[in-house]
């Protein structure tokens, strides 16, 4: 929520200062029936003198007086409004509605007029809100609302929030604006997916969670001695007996499995734009798998093809830290997706650097069209982590908008993924995730089955 005050005397925050350039304020403010009411005067009386029509100069005087009388009124016009904004929520997904709620406090001794109020906001949000509110006693509030809506990722701003007072004739308006601000986040929308199961996790992971030895207090695998506090039902008798003293077991803690989700955004690799587009199928698929992931207690890190990671690398190398952050990871990693574009890069070595300094766990991948050299980049990619699956867009069949290619070109990057390890799906127009997600566990159990006892069973959960 944002508030903020602004007088409508002209001394106000709109900066006029002094009271001749509060004047001339109003001045300016003449709307197009004050500015003709006085034309009109002004043209009456010229008239009346060439025509020597006292009558008629009386008539012009009233015409030219009302709205110089309108001004006089609308300057010396002095109260001061309190107003706030309150987004709910403040992130939704592409394609739904967020509430923006107003209010106004007259914070002052005297009532006010009738008020315009604006909110400027940007034009794919939908059509600028106007209201228009009666007379606010003093210590009196008004709330309104109206709703905004975007098809299209992005960040947007809401304000400032503008106030509009006019005179009961409409002849003259004195602007002011709020200085506040507040940012509505558009981000891609998330699928839910079903939990499966993946092939091709390392033998000795079990379920994809890696192990590893406590802290000092915790559970370990090797026995210690005794401290006080120690449960003695964890006293391990044949150590006890072999050290002589008191020695407990530390047992075995599991840690959470490690998962990079990689967001191909090469400008090169897409075709066409805006919300039916590939990329915008990748963005929306990245936001599903890394939210999927986390809530099902992976350890989540996002990776576009520039090598740069969400959250950052000072976070165990760029992964979330703890189950306790998964909802705040979600969303730092939607609010990323919400604003990434293209990138100008040629190619995914960037993202393999990063993957070879610390790639372990699954790979989640979405990528674009592969020439023969990111093919062979990104196939390598496999032999970094234990897990690997690839969605690959068909960019010819998203250029026609409809069916689905199964070109030369296609069939061979999908098939040098596979022999390097990858769980590669080709992906066109209007594909579900869900069932993606589906067929990748059914193509990897396939795999694993055929390789044998060459894979060391390998086989793990990936949610």
């Amino acid at each position: 929520m944002t508030a903020g005050g602004t007088d409508m005397g002209p001394e106000g925050t709109g900066g006029d200062g002094e009271r001749s350039g509060g004047l001339r304020a109003a001045l300016a403010g003449l709307t197009t029936r004050g500015r003709s009411f006085l034309a009109a005067g002004v043209a009456a009386a010229v008239c009346s003198y060439i025509l020597g029509q006292a009558d008629l100069l009386r008539v012009g005087l009233l015409l030219a007086a009302l709205p110089l009388v309108c001004v006089a009124v609308v300057h010396r016009t002095r109260y001061r409004v309190a107003g706030s904004r309150r987004l709910t929520p403040a992130r939704v997904p592409a394609g739904t509605e967020a509430r923006v709620h107003l209010r106004m406090d007259n914070v002052s001794r005297l009532p006010t007029g009738l008020l315009m109020l604006q909110d400027r906001v940007p034009y794919v949000l939908g059509p600028r809100p106007r209201f228009v509110l009666d007379r606010v006693e003093p210590g009196g509030r008004r709330e309104v609302s109206y709703r905004v809506r975007s098809d299209l990722r992005g960040r947007y701003p809401l304000g400032p929030l503008q106030l509009r007072l006019s005179d009961p004739f409409g002849m003259c308006e004195l602007t002011r604006a709020f200085s506040a601000y507040d940012t509505l986040t558009v981000v891609p929308q998330v699928e839910p997916l079903p939990p499966v199961r993946l092939t091709g996790e390392a033998a000795g992971y079990g379920d994809g969670r890696h192990r590893s030895l406590a802290l000092a207090g915790e559970d370990d695998v090797i026995p210690r001695g005794y401290r006080v506090g120690d449960d003695l039902r964890r006293v391990h008798w044949r150590s006890t007996a072999r050290y002589g003293e008191l020695m407990v077991r530390r047992e075995e803690q599991p840690q959470r499995a490690h998962c990079t989700v990689l967001l191909d955004t090469r400008r090169t690799a897409h075709h066409g734009s805006g919300p039916g587009s590939a990329f915008e199928w990748a963005v929306s698929g990245a936001a599903s798998a890394a939210v999927h992931l986390l809530e099902r207690g992976y350890a989540v890190r996002l990776l576009t093809d520039s090598g740069s990671s969400v959250p950052g690398p000072d976070g165990g190398g760029g992964f979330a830290g703890s189950r306790h952050d998964s909802a705040e990871t979600a969303g730092l990693m939607l609010d990323t997706l919400a604003v990434v574009d293209h990138s100008d890069g040629g190619g995914l070595s960037p993202a393999y650097e990063v993957l070879r300094g610390g790639g372990e766990g699954l790979l989640v991948a979405f990528l674009g069209d592969l020439d023969e050299e990111q093919a062979a980049m990104a196939a390598r990619m496999r032999h970094r982590t234990t897990a690997a699956v690839a969605f690959v867009l068909d960019g010819a069949a998203w250029s026609r908008g409809a069916g689905f290619g199964d070109g030369p070109e296609l069939r061979e990057r999908l098939r040098r993924l596979r022999e390097a390890g990858w769980t590669a799906l080709p992906v066109g127009p209007g594909a579900s995730l869900a069932q993606l997600w589906r067929q990748a566990d059914g193509q990897g159990a396939t795999r694993a089955e055929a390789e044998g006892p060459a894979v060391g069973g390998m086989t793990g959960s990936w949610a």
